[in-house]
């Protein structure tokens, strides 16, 4: 495959890291726990083949246990759980929800806190499977082999956040019309409260605690502080940092709060124009642009 304008062969992997690179953080959230099923799935063929059962070996390594002594030889498993899944099922749904929320999110708040709130909310999902099958004796006989993989508690922590600091918002649900997103939320909170006595009550467990972070953030945020906003120079979060762009803060006054919500969705979607005319530019060139397009760069470039 060959640039037309720039008349060398593109590498697919160059291809790839730039399509990573210079998409928002929704995108390569997917992305990763996309990419880490594809090699969980790849690597149980592998070893089918080979009839060598490491995989469950592997899972084990990721995925966090509720065993506290387990936890202390392998502590990285309460980030990396948040992006392993093994069920085809699991992950579809869990990255629906995560890109249909987190689309909304995006209209109202940055990136950085998309990121944070799923990796706060991921660790407080953590958090509460852990504390809840240590403490009830529900558990106790079980908690030993336990552990906890998926996304979900962070995609919780995302919809419990967006749907109580818009809680007006509507989107429309099939075969019921339209809704207001806090009910869609709020549903989701009382269905996992019942499905605790189920066979995945850690599952629920751990979306209660992602629901839990992810309203504490929306509580905080329509009061005018962002409980994220000291991560934010933290280096973790500059491996899925942007091209530095004129940001919006986060930060709140209760007087202009439904002002500020029109004026970041408005900000978002200006920003989204810019993003397409560099992205037009780095494919086809400057001179490919319109006079609107030309006229708009200009105008964003002035007020930086």
């Amino acid at each position: 495959m060959y640039n037309t304008g720039n008349n060398y062969q593109r590498n697919p992997l160059q291809d790839l890291k730039a399509y990573f690179r210079n998409n928002n953080i929704l995108v390569k959230l997917i992305l990763i726990n996309v990419a880490v099923w594809m090699t969980i799935m790849i690597l149980d063929v592998i070893f089918d083949l080979f009839k060598v059962p490491y995989i469950d070996n592997i899972i084990e390594w990721l995925a966090v246990p509720a065993s506290v002594w387990k936890l202390i030889t392998r502590p990285w498993t309460i980030f990396t759980y948040m992006f392993l899944h093994y069920d085809l099922w699991h992950i579809l749904f869990n990255m629906l929800w995560l890109y249909w929320f987190g689309r909304i999110f995006l209209q109202y708040l940055s990136d950085k806190q998309l990121l944070w709130t799923y990796i706060l909310g991921g660790l407080a999902g953590a958090l509460v499977y852990i504390l809840s099958f240590n403490i009830f004796p529900k558990f106790q006989d079980v908690y030993i082999s336990s552990m906890a993989l998926g996304a979900s508690a962070s995609v919780m922590a995302i919809v419990v956040a967006i749907s109580f600091y818009v809680p007006n918002f509507k989107i429309n649900l099939i075969f019921i019309g339209p809704v207001k997103i806090v009910w869609v939320a709020v549903f989701s909170i009382v269905l996992d409260i019942f499905m605790v006595k189920s066979v995945n009550s850690g599952g629920h467990l751990a979306h209660i605690g992602g629901a839990a972070w992810g309203y504490l953030f929306a509580y905080y945020l329509r009061q005018g502080k962002d409980i994220t906003a000291s991560l934010n120079d933290i280096s973790f979060s500059s491996m899925f940092k942007r091209k530095p762009k004129s940001g919006f803060k986060g930060v709140y006054s209760n007087e202009k709060r439904v002002k500020d919500e029109d004026f970041n969705y408005e900000k978002k979607q200006q920003q989204e124009k810019i993003d397409h005319i560099l992205d037009k530019i780095s494919k086809s060139g400057y001179e490919s642009l319109t006079k609107e397009e030309k006229e708009l760069l200009f105008s964003a470039s002035n007020k930086k």
